[in-house]
């Protein structure tokens, strides 16, 4: 019914305006001036009509005919029922990354693309590994929520990639590839001991092992491997610069040659620079009164841990080393080397050490362990220690610590639980190992230590 009111109400005022027209016609057009002046009004709405037209396009005010992203565009929604229009899908998807391999001719990577464009997956980034026989795609995407794993495969499958491999990504594979490795690269030039950590976020999941030029027991390992390095499909061998040799092993995804290359350019990077950890040092003051410097330390400290391991008792030693302590020396230059591992010392006014602390990487687990000289136990010095190598681990990425004691060692055990972590805890035969897990603990968070538990810092230089 409200569309016939309406037709009536335009007839009505179109007959309206035809009379209207037509009086006006008649009275002006009778008129001694009439043509004349119909001429003029003319004229002047011809006038008018074009100088509107003529500002409205030099001021913008005239509608635009598309729409060039100046404004946002009127919400549209079909037509149904509300509830048939979805919700708008959040652009806070899944990361994820995934390689595949696909052949090495033109319209390759766009069927891949085709085909993840189809499931709505976003490629963030894209690294190309060139093979002989073909060409190792590495990406970066954001997928939808719902999106599984396996789903990404079988994308790729159909647009012809073989060796699909995929795995979640987090916010700090945002970060473009040159930029990560520009990071790297600067983190081994300040500290040699960077270099296993720096290889293992290269390469991504790997197990990282290094092994002495010279081991205990005699034998040589760098036998075998030259100078430039062996790749063998997921196994990579690369001379340290100390003699010894790095081996990086991931077993579910062969290197590319580019990896590795990559590799061999930081192995490279540190041995043009030579053995160097950081200087700084902090000084600190005991309950008792007592000034200590704890500071990082290197094999040019060998002498003075000997000295200190002279001066422990043999329950201390056997404490540490779970074992005979007659050869505990022998193994301090390798607890002692960058390329193991980081070592904090903590030493007096007179520059003797008196306690150690050494964060181990051993594969793709962390290790833990401490000796403090008999006559400064129970001072505070192994949980200052303790913390600051956990908070080294932190900073690291590393997912948890392990330290191996005795049961005995009640000592260990507190500052293990002091730490304010959650702890596994395994024993066999009289052996303790406490594995601290990490991945809860945010960076910098002041976590597990407290300098007021020293009695507060006294300076830093």
């Amino acid at each position: 019914m409200h569309h016939w009111r309406r037709d009536l109400v335009e007839l009505a005022a179109l007959f309206t305006a035809v009379a209207v027209a037509d009086a006006v016609a008649n009275l002006i057009g009778h008129g001694p001036d009439g043509p004349a002046l119909l001429v003029i009004s003319a004229i002047a709405l011809l006038a008018t009509a074009a100088f509107h037209t003529w500002w409205s396009r030099r001021h913008g005010h005239a509608p635009p005919t598309s729409d060039t992203g100046a404004r946002p565009p009127s919400p549209e929604r079909q037509a149904g029922p509300a509830s048939a229009n979805p919700e708008p899908e959040s652009r806070d998807g899944a990361l994820w990354r995934m390689r595949t391999t696909v052949k090495d001719e033109p319209g390759s990577l766009a069927a891949l693309c085709t085909e993840l464009a189809g499931h709505r997956v976003d490629i963030l980034s894209l690294q190309t590994h060139p093979l002989g026989d073909g060409t190792v795609d590495e990406f970066l995407l954001r997928a939808p929520a719902g999106l599984a794993a396996a789903e990404l495969t079988r994308a790729a499958s159909r647009a012809g990639g073989t060796g699909t491999w995929v795995e979640r990504a987090d916010a700090h594979d945002l970060v473009d590839a040159p930029t990560r490795v520009l990071g790297l690269a600067t983190r081994t030039a300040l500290d040699a001991a960077e270099l296993p950590l720096a290889l293992r976020q290269l390469l991504g999941r790997c197990t990282i092992r290094s092994l002495p030029a010279a081991p205990v027991g005699g034998g040589r390992t760098t036998e075998g491997v030259p100078v430039e390095g062996v790749l063998e499909d997921t196994v990579m061998r690369l001379r340290a610069p100390e003699g010894g040799v790095i081996t990086v092993e991931r077993p579910y995804l062969p290197f590319t040659p580019t990896e590795f290359a990559r590799a061999r350019a930081l192995v490279e990077l540190d041995a043009r620079l030579g053995p160097r950890i950081p200087r700084s040092q902090d000084v600190l003051t005991l309950p008792q009164g007592n000034a200590i410097t704890v500071r990082r330390a290197d094999t040019g400290d060998l002498e003075a841990a000997k000295a200190m391991h002279d001066r422990c008792s043999a329950r201390t030693l056997s404490m540490r080393y779970h074992g005979p302590v007659g050869d505990a020396d022998r193994y301090l230059n390798h607890l002692l080397s960058p390329r193991f591992g980081r070592t904090l010392a903590v030493q007096t006014a007179s520059g003797r050490i008196v306690g150690l602390g050494h964060l181990l990487w051993d594969g793709d687990e962390t290790e833990v362990a401490l000796l403090v000289e008999d006559d400064w136990q129970r001072r505070g010095i192994g949980t200052e220690l303790l913390g600051r190598l956990v908070s080294m681990a932190v900073e690291a990425g590393c997912e948890s610590v392990y330290a191996v004691t005795q049961s005995s060692n009640t000592g260990m055990v507190a500052a293990m639980r002091g730490l304010g972590l959650p702890l596994d805890y395994q024993i066999e035969e009289g052996t303790l190992v406490i594995t601290a897990r990490l991945d809860a603990t945010p960076v910098g968070s002041g976590l597990p230590y407290d300098g007021e538990r020293l009695g507060g810092r006294s300076g830093r230089e």
